[in-house]
């Protein structure tokens, strides 16, 4: 609903106090950035032009391209380490490649508020811990929010400040990591016998599954 992909069935979603189905979406598209799952790129499209898109809400009929732009469009590459594909069509990309070139996309949109579904998929785990890198200094160094949507219980636990789970699309917990990871809500929500344990790097919660046998066995 507030990504407006979903119509409330009740009720109204606010934004900065004001309804967000009455805010125009050019300027809903300044504040809020949106990485679907599976976003399809236009046909025969390159990166430097998909990730330039992501300015088209920060733009005027008297004023196409600036060098503030450019300057977002160049940071965003650079800080997805996709620079040197620029001139790529996107089509021709792996999986891995076109995912960090849609979150370039989202960066370079610039936005207070950032909404990503998934944002991992298709990611080597190298390339999953530089993307949610980037994502936590995003908040932490530029006071972006971020909403994101991961099934890795350890990289939610380990990236994320809240926690909120779900199952059957109700929410069922949430809060800081330590307090919702728990090897209760991951057997209740997951179906998962496992022990939580303390992760030797963060400190926080850290899941481990229990081996199939034994868990049967109980």
């Amino acid at each position: 609903a507030l990504g407006r992909l979903l119509k409330p069935r009740g009720g109204a979603v606010l934004l900065d106090g004001a309804e967000l189905a009455r805010v125009p979406a050019r300027q809903i598209a300044r504040t809020i950035g949106v990485l679907p799952q599976s976003p399809t790129p236009p046909d025969g499209i390159t990166v430097a032009d998909l990730v330039a898109r992501g300015r088209q809400p920060h733009q005027r009929w008297w004023q196409q391209w600036s060098e503030a732009d450019e300057r977002a469009v160049t940071d965003a590459l650079e800080r997805t380490d996709t620079a040197d594909l620029h001139d790529r069509p996107v089509d021709e990309l792996s999986g891995g490649q076109r995912q960090r070139v849609w979150i370039a996309l989202a960066l370079a949109q610039d936005t207070d508020l950032l909404l990503l579904d998934e944002p991992t998929t298709y990611l080597d785990i190298a390339h999953q811990v530089e993307v949610l890198d980037l994502v936590r200094r995003l908040n932490h160094e530029r006071g972006r929010t971020v909403v994101a949507v991961l099934h890795d219980l350890n990289q939610a636990a380990r990236y994320a400040d809240h926690l909120v789970a779900m199952k059957a699309g109700r929410v069922v917990a949430q809060g800081p990591p330590a307090e919702v990871v728990t090897a209760e809500l991951v057997q209740d929500v997951f179906g998962l016998s496992c022990v939580v344990v303390p992760d030797p790097v963060t400190g926080g919660p850290l899941v481990v599954p229990a081996r199939v046998w034994e868990a049967r066995a109980r």
